[in-house]
């Protein structure tokens, strides 16, 4: 099966959520895509699992599921 998109790296710098996607970085503010997210303590931020199809991203503290594709539009 082939992913969606291959994400290798997610981290954050202070309000912004970093990726790699398909061996480029994105950074994009987190108040833009999440108030949950921009809310969350660095443990929440951290709990996080990219879905093996390579379409999004799951935060299960959270309860917030994100998919690349809608990140890649806010830039």
């Amino acid at each position: 099966m082939e992913k969606a998109y291959n994400i290798s790296q997610i981290g954050f710098e202070k309000d912004y959520l970093v990726l790699s996607v398909d061996n480029q970085i994105v950074k994009i503010k987190l108040s833009e895509i999440s108030e949950k997210l921009s809310k969350a303590t660095e443990q929440e931020r951290n709990d996080f699992k990219v879905s093996p199809s390579g379409y999004g991203i799951h935060w299960r503290l959270l309860d917030e599921d994100l998919s690349i594709n809608g990140l890649l539009r806010k830039l």
